[in-house]
């Protein structure tokens, strides 16, 4: 067999890395410019019907009557469609990974949970006929205690079938790390530094709103037309939710006005495919954007408090972190964001005692799920936060505060993995040498590939 010389491939590779410093053209940017990029609203189907929802006017209450004869009454109104319609109403996104409870009901069986949370289902032959229609349901409420505060939430009477306002992990009431032995470390510290971060709901915002169009096709098979950000695991949570095999289901994607992360939980499809199944003809389904900006699942509220035991020298040595992720009404993404969250502590820092408590807590709040990094993005504001909170404490460069406490090759992180490929320290050189900041040759010499005697760790 004849030998390959392995320097022809690396030579090959070398010669085409020649992307960073440089503007590339996006492949989708001609389709996009000239107006060729086609959508899913592109798409249109003779005798198609629009679907609009009756929403909660309510935060947390049980549904009494549900009077739908008036939508009936409105021209062009072809049906109205209730739980009762829905072959598997309740599900969890993340089932398919294991992730259960089962957790939200497609279309809610006897109470709401968080305002505008979709109730019943108006298929008409206009958008226009649809609102109407949704407009005239007659829902019969009796309002429940209403939830907000994370904290509260703990301690408040669950309103969750499952018995808890929090995600159950494992047996306990949160995620949780230990390494090491923080309250020993804390007594030996020569500084306690204490302080709480927090942060709000954050709305994706896309240009282009949630939505798809659901088509019967003659072989009893469904297409679904969607922007949705995650094609097989909506068909897989489709037919779950439909009670009909993975085979029957066609996704056609293609490009996504915006997403972020946004969209990937499969709220539109299963109920436009229904609506489609039931009726044999063409659905769509579409946010609103004020839809989009009330009920489409933002970035979670976070509200994050960071203990440090630190030396004089700026070694922090024992970190104590209790995180609430506020999940909203329904666990969506949030539990695995939580998880995602607890990992990541106690940040890119060598810290040999570290203590995390990760809460996933259920509110009234319009469930949050994933959006760019969730679980680790806020995580990161906080515990930056902190780092430069220490430093101003010490009087210390934070620059050099980093550098001090900065993960190396080998080291072993709070969650039991070993660092590889760190490269904290050169990064933050980089950064220091770029504002030109100037670090003393004792740091400016450090590497990510060995820790130096007298900084940092043991």
């Amino acid at each position: 067999m004849e030998k390959i010389d392995a320097s022809f491939f690396s030579a090959e590779r070398e010669a085409d890395l020649d992307v960073v410093g440089t503007s590339v053209q996006r492949a989708d940017a001609r389709g996009h410019v000239t107006g060729r990029t086609q959508f899913y609203e592109d798409v249109g189907f003779p005798g198609m019907l629009h679907l609009k929802m009756v929403r909660s006017t309510r935060h947390h209450a049980l549904i009494g009557n549900l009077d739908v004869a008036p939508a009936m009454q409105v021209p062009g109104v072809v049906r109205v469609l209730t739980h009762k319609d829905v072959p598997n109403n309740w599900y969890t996104i993340l089932k398919l990974i294991g992730v259960e409870p089962d957790d939200e009901p497609v279309l809610p069986e006897d109470r709401v949970l968080f305002m505008g949370e979709q109730i019943c289902v108006v298929l008409a032959e206009t958008p226009q006929a649809a609102l109407e229609g949704a407009r005239r349901v007659v829902v019969d409420y009796e309002d429940l205690p209403a939830v907000f505060d994370v904290e509260e939430a703990m301690t408040s009477t669950p309103f969750k079938k499952q018995g808890t306002n929090y995600f159950v992990y494992e047996g306990h009431n949160c995620r949780r790390i230990r390494f090491g032995d923080v309250d020993k470390a804390f007594a030996g510290a020569d500084h306690i530094i204490e302080h709480r971060y927090e942060s709000s709901p954050i709305e994706h915002a896309p240009t282009e709103t949630t939505g798809c169009i659901a088509k019967p096709e003659g072989n009893g098979r469904v297409t679904v037309y969607s922007n949705t950000q995650a094609l097989y695991f909506t068909l897989d949570n489709m037919a779950l939710i439909l009670g009909v095999p993975f085979n029957r289901l066609r996704l056609v994607g293609g490009t996504v006005g915006g997403g972020f992360g946004g969209k990937v939980d499969v709220m539109v499809e299963p109920i436009a495919a229904l609506g489609a199944m039931l009726t044999n003809r063409p659905v769509k389904y579409a946010y609103s954007r004020a839809e989009e900006m009330q009920v489409s699942s933002p970035r979670a509220a976070e509200r994050i408090y960071i203990k440090d035991g630190v030396m004089k020298d700026g070694r922090i040595i024992a970190r104590k972190v209790t995180l609430y992720v506020d999940a909203g009404a329904y666990c969506r993404h949030s539990t695995y964001g939580t998880t995602k969250a607890a990992a990541h502590m106690p940040g890119p820092y060598t810290i040999p005692n570290v203590h995390v408590d990760a809460y996933c807590v259920y509110t009234n709040r319009t469930p949050s799920s994933a959006m760019r990094g969730f679980g680790v993005t806020i995580g990161d504001f906080a515990l930056e936060s902190q780092m430069d909170q220490v430093a101003r404490f010490l009087g210390m460069d934070p620059m050099q505060l980093r550098l001090i406490n900065a993960y190396r090759d080998g080291d072993m992180k709070a969650h039991r993995k070993k660092v590889e490929g760190a490269a904290l320290v050169e990064v933050i050189q980089a950064a220091a040498k770029q504002t030109g900041h100037s670090l003393p040759p004792e740091f400016a010499s450090m590497s990510s590939l060995k820790r130096e005697a007298g900084h940092g760790q043991a």
